[in-house]
């Protein structure tokens, strides 16, 4: 392990690309203190430090976590890049209802188009949110310092949706010139952030003994157990066996050659937990922020609470339905399956005509038990603070979306610095000197 540590920093490129993520990760984490004009700190602290001892901070915490601490210190980036991904969303949709989107998207230059639409997406979407957050403010005691409101409306909502511009800009940056996602990565940092906390939240409440010690250990030894679990998920995949006949291409001859496709069982990843855990959020801080004004704003904002039946009961329909949606999206068997004929490719024992109904087949196969993993996972978070009385913070790292992000954003940094240090002749991250697929 010890050699690997020196063959990373011995290569420059990747050396240079560790530490300007590093950078600006340190960044990130340095906006989320930094509060936006006209916010009274001391007064949130002591209103949050209420809500937490009456358990009653719901929605709150949960933002909270994901955002690293940001949301509750009303910082700069206290929405993070969840705005991002609502538009991505939106804008993912709208392709697949809109052909004229997708014939766009398709086209040269598409993909830039589709990606300035969301980024002005974001900013609608960044700016309704960080409104219904001011409104929200004004709730809380002497939180707001200014006495001008509508100054301070305007100020907060430039403030906070520049903020989230600003990480999304940081996280493309990380994507091009550093290693990692970076959009990923920011919200993996996020959530690593919240773990010093969270492990003092329960240790107290052990010595308190509001929990039982023998219980922690037992939720920690499934943490361990579903951790295995997880990656073991992340790195299945399913290999469809593809041999291709001699061909001429110019004066060339190719020889016949065997490969496969690799299917994996979760071939989106943690791209459905995200969008689900976005797509309930969003509404539900709306509803919480104008719930004073509507009572059915307020019934709405209970109905859907993160601990309750029926947010849960959505989130996994939502994780299923975007597991299936992304793959058909990413992994289409129409277009796999046109490739494979034009470069003379067949499947063994599938007939030509057969063979985007066989994949479509196999991919349906592969993602329904995928996604129902998910969803187990993801209902993790609220089974340990319903059983064994967890603090919501430590709960929501022992499963769930963060603990998917975790992993999911881990592996993947990790095969990228694998793959960089490979292309400059040295040893992989593991002992084989790659991180291997399980084949199922």
């Amino acid at each position: 392990m010890a050699g690997t540590l020196v063959d990373i920093f011995r290569v420059k490129e990747l050396k240079d690309r560790i530490f300007f993520t590093l950078f600006w990760l340190a960044i990130f984490r340095l906006g989320a203190f930094l509060p936006i004009p006209g916010i009274n700190a001391s007064a949130l602290q002591s209103y949050f430090a209420q809500q937490s001892s009456s358990g009653t901070g719901g929605i709150t915490d949960y933002l909270d976590f994901f955002a690293g601490g940001a949301f509750k210190n009303f910082s700069l980036f206290m929405m993070g890049v969840m705005p991002y991904i609502s538009a991505q969303i939106i804008m993912q949709l709208l392709i697949v209802i809109f052909p004229k989107l997708k014939s766009i998207a398709e086209e040269e230059g598409g993909r830039r188009k589709i990606s300035r639409w969301t980024r002005l997406g974001t900013i609608v979407v960044a700016i309704i949110q960080s409104f219904s957050v001011t409104v929200w403010a004004d709730r809380i005691p002497n939180a707001i310092a200014m006495s001008n409101r509508t100054l301070y409306t305007i100020i907060a909502v430039l403030t906070v949706t520049t903020g989230t511009m600003f990480l999304v800009w940081i996280g493309e940056q990380i994507t091009k010139r550093g290693i990692g996602n970076g959009i990923s990565l920011l919200i993996f940092a996020g959530i690593v952030a919240r773990l010093p906390n969270a492990t003092y939240e329960l240790i107290k409440k052990i010595q308190m003994g509001e929990i039982n010690a023998v219980y922690a250990i037992v939720v920690l030894i499934m943490f361990v157990a579903v951790v295995a679990l997880v990656v073991l998920e992340q790195q299945g995949q399913r290999k469809i066996p593809v041999n291709y006949a001699k061909r001429i291409v110019g004066r060339r001859m190719y020889g016949a050659q065997n490969t496969y496709i690799p299917f994996k069982i979760n071939p989106s990843g943690v791209i459905p937990v995200i969008f689900a855990s976005s797509l309930l959020t969003f509404p539900l801080q709306i509803a919480q922020s104008f719930g004073v004004q509507a009572k059915w704003l307020r019934d709405f904002s209970y109905w859907l609470r993160p601990d309750g039946f029926w947010y849960n009961f959505f989130y996994v329909v939502f994780i299923i339905f975007f597991a299936y949606f992304y793959t058909q999206v990413t992994l289409n068997p129409q277009e796999i399956s046109k490739n494979i004929r034009e470069n003379g490719g067949s499947i063994p024992g599938i007939r030509s005509e057969k063979m985007e109904e066989y994949l479509t087949r196999v991919l349906n196969r592969i993602i329904l038990p995928g996604s129902l993993y998910l969803a187990v996972i993801a209902l993790i978070p609220t089974v340990v603070q319903r059983l064994f009385n967890f603090p919501s913070q430590m709960a929501y790292l022992l499963g769930g979306t963060s603990l998917l992000i975790l992993v999911g954003v881990d592996l993947d940094t990790m095969a990228q610095v694998e793959a960089l240090l490979k292309m400059h002749h040295h040893d992989g991250l593991v002992r084989k000197g790659h991180i291997r697929a399980r084949n199922l």
